[in-house]
């Protein structure tokens, strides 16, 4: 099934859900890594390019994404009514933050005019560049909203395990296949 019903996730929604999360967790890592190499590093330029690359591609996947998710339906939540609201405004930090780390990056990418090859594929053009401190602000902002996106993912994980583990729910398995929906268990 490759679209969501009212009890379960589509394989689309599935694969955007677990290819962000592996691309976020990525970013992370070579992110936090790049900030050790000397000049002289022969990753000094590779790790970057690779970093912008992933991350223009990540910020096309979660247009989609976004797109995607409105125009299918969501599957009911589980749990009570605080814990379903919790899950809604939780998942809505979680977007927010994807939305602010991917901005940012591309704002200190393109401060000095230049766009960001994608790989080679293709290039994004610099829309907006030369202001004040660009590079500096924007620098400040994808680092502290990396962080706080790796938390809020890392709860957001933990929690989605105490559901499975604790509660016996099938939150997780819904998000692992399509054929786990709520009229299937």
């Amino acid at each position: 099934m490759l679209r969501n019903t009212r009890s379960g996730w589509g394989v689309i929604s599935i694969l955007f859900h677990w290819l962000s999360a592996l691309a976020i967790v990525g970013l992370f890592i070579l992110g936090w890594w790049m900030t050790g190499l000397g000049y002289y590093d022969p990753w000094y330029n590779q790790a970057p390019w690779i970093h912008r690359s992933i991350g223009i591609l990540l910020l096309l996947a979660t247009a989609g994404r976004l797109v995607w998710r409105c125009v299918q339906p969501t599957p009911a939540a589980e749990g009570n009514r605080l814990e379903r609201m919790a899950a809604h405004l939780g998942h809505i930090a979680l977007y927010v933050l994807l939305l602010l780390v991917l901005t940012s990056g591309y704002l200190i990418s393109t401060a000095n005019g230049r766009g960001i090859s994608v790989f080679g594929w293709f290039e994004v053009p610099a829309v907006l560049y030369d202001l004040p401190n660009q590079a500096s602000l924007a620098g400040d902002v994808h680092w502290y909203s990396a962080l706080a996106l790796m938390v809020l993912a890392g709860g957001h994980a933990l929690i989605a395990l105490i559901h499975h583990y604790r509660y016996r729910h099938a939150t997780l398995k819904r998000m692992m296949s399509p054929r786990y929906s709520k009229t299937n268990l």
